[in-house]
């Protein structure tokens, strides 16, 4: 919808940015949003929060000189109301009819794909390894990678290719250099940084086990095989082959004290087992999950803290603000842990979420099997992740 020509607005709207948006969210700060996409985007994928009140009203409901008073009895007249659309120019222009009738209004800039470049990094206090371990939080798709560094050196895991410029300015920023970008697997809802970051000098690592999925650079690659360790500083990163999620699905255990588990194993839920093979080999990968989580995640010290790729809004950020739990928390919350196997399958295959937008070609691109420009790349990634077995949290049935 932006991509249409709409008209300057008589009135000067004010812009509100994405950080400051996030910001006022994060403080829990009563925030009515305005959304003027088409209903389907915004069933789809919307800014959410416990203080936020969400309206969906398309722009085109305001493109006539007079406004339907229907619509406009939809809007709150008594506080301020931040419009926002796909990339800013719809917002404006709503933001600019409301203001011009009274109300206190003003718009999100760029929009969504504003909210989508907001990218945090926050430290994983309960982290008791060598160095310091940080989660990046991306909140507009509910992605989460790792930086860990010591001694001069740096590890990235799971970075997004759209972010791909600030894992080296924060590395910079910090005095290390970066050198691993690791990957979990063959991502299905966002794009790889991992080849990107290749190009600039950082080594780059993907699990052996996902080549025989079509990977076309293996050649350019360092391949982790099960068992494998890589030193950043006195930190140690253990390879574990944990499939399910994906035949290739690796988890990396940070100096024994964090399991980056990929898509495998959430705070709030575990994985979804049909972005390889479909709906066909949906439940020999369900059964695979359940034998890589009792023999190979749940095996591990219950203080050890275990950090997804992924989070939802069904997830609960811990006192720190990462989306990590010990492993003997979360096999306490979530009884699909303590299930027996044909529990668990049925489990998981009875509540999946749609797939994530674009999968095929985000798969095809990260496989290196399809070239996908920056700009492409970024519009493909929008919307939630989906990469769960459950829409709703397990954690506390």
């Amino acid at each position: 919808m932006d991509d249409m020509d709409f008209p300057t607005p008589d009135a000067e709207v004010e812009s509100v940015a994405p950080s400051e948006l996030k910001a006022r969210i994060d403080a829990g700060e009563a925030v009515t949003l305005l959304d003027a996409r088409m209903g389907s985007d915004y069933e789809e994928w919307r800014i959410d929060g416990e203080s936020v009140e969400s309206i969906n009203v398309p722009y085109f409901e305001f493109l006539d000189e007079e406004i339907d008073e229907d619509v406009l009895a939809k809007i709150p007249d008594d506080r301020e109301v931040t419009v926002l659309c796909a990339k800013g120019g719809a917002s404006e222009f709503v933001a600019g009819a409301l203001k011009d009738r009274g109300y206190d209004v003003n718009h999100l800039e760029e929009g969504m794909n504003g909210w989508a470049r907001i990218y945090e990094a926050v430290e994983v206090e309960r982290y008791e390894g060598s160095g310091t371990l940080l989660q990046y939080q991306r909140p507009s798709s509910g992605c989460l990678g790792y930086l860990v560094y010591d001694d001069g050196e740096a590890a990235v895991i799971d970075p997004l290719r759209a972010f791909t410029d600030r894992y080296l300015d924060d590395a910079a920023e910090l005095g290390v250099d970066l050198t691993y970008a690791v990957d979990t697997h063959v991502h299905a809802d966002h794009i790889s940084g991992v080849r990107d970051l290749a190009e600039e000098g950082v080594e780059g690592v993907v699990p052996d086990a996902a080549v025989d999925r079509g990977v076309t650079y293996a050649d350019e690659m360092t391949l982790a095989e099960d068992g494998d360790e890589f030193r950043v500083g006195d930190a140690v990163i253990e390879t574990v082959y944990t499939p399910g999620h994906t035949s290739g699905m690796t988890s990396y255990l940070i100096d024994g004290e964090l399991l980056a588990t990929g898509d495998g194993l959430f705070v709030e839920s575990v994985a979804r087992p049909d972005l390889e093979e479909g709906d066909e080999g949906a439940e020999d990968a369900a059964r695979q999950l359940y034998e890589t989580l009792q023999e190979r995640v749940l095996s591990l010290p219950d203080e050890t803290l275990i950090g997804g790729a992924h989070y939802s809004d069904a997830a609960e950020p811990a006192e720190d603000g990462t989306y990590t739990a010990p492993i003997g928390e979360l096999r306490e919350k979530m009884a699909a842990l303590s299930m027996d196997e044909d529990e668990f399958v049925d489990l998981i295959l009875s509540d999946m979420p749609p797939r994530p937008a674009n999968h095929e070609k985000i798969i095809a691109t990260n496989l290196g099997q399809q070239e996908t420009d920056d700009d492409e790349a970024f519009e493909l990634e929008l919307g939630p992740n989906n990469c769960a077995a459950s829409k709703d949290s397990l954690a506390g049935d």
